[in-house]
């Protein structure tokens, strides 16, 4: 097994064809089919179906890309670090954040940070829990945000941020007038949730059920940004991180306290036995500022 097999496999799952996999990797189709066919000789079952001009994956196919992946992200940490040292002069951090805390909070960051520190070159990698813990793992982080539903045995940790959780809601919302969100309000408005997987809607769900409430779910989604709009938008009122909240709050969105806890915790990680750099440390200096100042602005409009 090759490593040009590798990636020609890759490629086909990633692409569907055999000939977007070529364009991918700038070869020709005829050589992108070998690949796979050696390949899956060399692991005597099919990898693919062939239907209607598509490679459909096998379940064997599925099983050797999730092995294939973690490869990857170790070859993709060597090339971190040959690019972090070609760099070095000028000052280079790649970071990886939960989408709650990566999609808004991080960029806001990183333009403050910007303006003092104008040469470093910083990649974001916004991403779950577990590939963050991942990435981390690996090296191909400087360090990351996630939440806490994953392991930090073998990391430095510490925790970055912890918020109890808001009802968001439009502007116009009954619940608007209210200063404090109680169970019973809850089962009364059509409900957007995150995804049945995530551990705080589990948290949450389990004690509303605890005191009999049910919640009327619309919508599902993965991202609190995306419930943020969801509830500016009218569609239902949600429960979101409140740091994820704040970049709506000038556009309409409406939050209120809840009557009873949902934390949600942000923990920061990288590896241990590894210091961070001077400018990773500059950069978690502006991170905690940005957060005292959004935690203000989210007691402002708690309190509106």
């Amino acid at each position: 097994m090759s490593h040009r097999e590798i990636e020609a496999f890759r490629a086909v799952v990633t692409s569907g064809s055999t000939a977007r996999a070529a364009e991918l990797l700038g070869i020709s189709q005829p050589a992108v089919s070998q690949a796979v066919l050696r390949l899956e000789r060399d692991c005597g079952v099919p990898l693919f179906d062939r239907v209607r001009g598509r490679m459909v994956p096998t379940h064997a196919a599925h099983v050797l890309m999730m092995a294939i992946d973690r490869y990857f992200v170790g070859y993709e940490s060597v090339e971190h670090v040959i690019r972090s040292l070609g760099s070095f002069a000028e000052g280079r951090l790649t970071i990886a954040a939960l989408p709650a805390i990566g999609n808004c909070f991080i960029p806001r960051v990183i333009a403050a940070f910007m303006q003092k520190h104008s040469s470093t070159q910083v990649s974001l990698q916004v991403v779950g829990s577990r590939d963050v813990h991942q990435h981390v793992m690996s090296g191909a982080v400087d360090f990351g945000i996630m939440a806490p539903e994953m392991p930090s045995t073998g990391l430095e940790h510490s925790s970055f941020s912890s918020c109890d959780g808001v009802i968001a809601m439009r502007a116009r919302h009954p619940l608007a007038r209210k200063k404090i969100v109680k169970m019973e309000d809850l089962g009364t408005d059509n409900f957007i949730s995150f995804n049945s997987e995530d551990v705080t809607r589990q948290s949450f769900e389990e004690q509303l059920r605890r005191h009999g409430v049910g919640l009327k779910t619309v919508v599902e989604t993965p991202y609190a940004i995306s419930a943020c709009e969801l509830a500016r938008c009218g569609a239902g009122i949600a429960l979101v991180h409140p740091i994820a909240a704040v970049d709506f709050l000038a556009k309409g969105l409406v939050i209120r306290r809840l009557s009873f806890s949902v934390p949600f915790e942000d923990v920061l990680i990288f590896r241990s036995g590894i210091a961070l750099n001077a400018t990773a440390r500059q950069l978690l200096a502006t991170m905690r500022t940005q957060l005292a100042q959004d935690k203000a602005t989210i007691e402002a409009a708690l309190d509106a």
